[in-house]
């Protein structure tokens, strides 16, 4: 079964051709190269490659640049701004991209916590559309979520990080999984996901081990399973 690693980011340094939107804490920088040599020390055979949106924002154009040079061994996944109009263009497009599996909404940077929100509702509308998975990055804000989730049932949503809180420095929450408990009671459903690429808390809690999903079930990838919790192909990053 090949080895697939749920969530990688690739970035340059800040440089003015791509500048940075912010810094990253972690790695001046980790290149596509950089990043293919680290999944092939440890056996890792592909990777979900999500555009760090610390850095660029609603860009992909450089996950795009590490995907031309490393064919089959990255999908992609790109954020997208609810608040644009014309965001569910943004989506239609990027669905033709080859190698575009999902887009992404950073629900804790800004975005509506109102569940019927109308800018939510374009991009989940979208989404389902093209066929696209949502990834949501959503610590603190499950029960929006789970109101997302029944108001639109044809849409898929991922939960990053299984929604754990993802600190960018020491310490680690006291409870760390405390929201894990409350997700894991929710109803099951098709369209409803989640996953784990190694999350801060995990690094130092080895006792969580293993994704509540697969990508094989998200995303319309070949992609079969995820690394381990615990044990992350590249340098350490959080939740960007």
């Amino acid at each position: 079964m090949p080895i697939i690693d749920a969530q990688v980011h690739a970035y340059e340094r800040d440089h003015p051709g791509r500048p940075w939107a912010a810094k990253l804490h972690g790695e001046a920088e980790v290149t596509g190269d950089e990043m293919i040599k680290a999944m092939d020390a440890v056996g890792v055979d592909a990777a979900v490659l999500v555009s760090p949106f610390t850095m660029y924002r609603y860009d992909a154009s450089y996950a795009l640049q590490v995907h031309a040079a490393h064919p089959g061994r990255f999908a992609l996944v790109k954020p997208v701004d609810p608040t644009d109009p014309a965001v569910a263009d943004t989506i239609a497009d990027w669905a033709k991209v080859d190698g575009a599996v999902a887009v992404r909404i950073m629900m804790t940077r800004g975005v509506s916590e109102d569940a019927a929100d109308p800018g939510l509702a374009r991009v989940l509308a979208a989404a389902a559309r093209s066929g696209l998975p949502v990834n949501l990055l959503c610590w603190g804000r499950l029960e929006q979520v789970a109101q997302m989730a029944a108001r639109h049932p044809q849409t898929t949503l991922v939960i990053d990080h299984l929604g754990l809180q993802q600190p960018f420095e020491p310490p680690p929450p006291a409870q760390p999984f405390a929201e894990l408990r409350r997700f894991w009671h929710w109803p099951r459903t098709p369209t409803l996901r989640s996953r784990s690429a190694a999350p801060a808390p995990c690094r130092t809690s080895p006792s969580l081990t293993q994704t509540s999903g697969t990508r094989s079930g998200a995303y319309s990838t070949p992609f079969a399973s995820v690394a381990a919790c615990g044990a992350p192909t590249g340098p350490a990053q959080s939740g960007c």
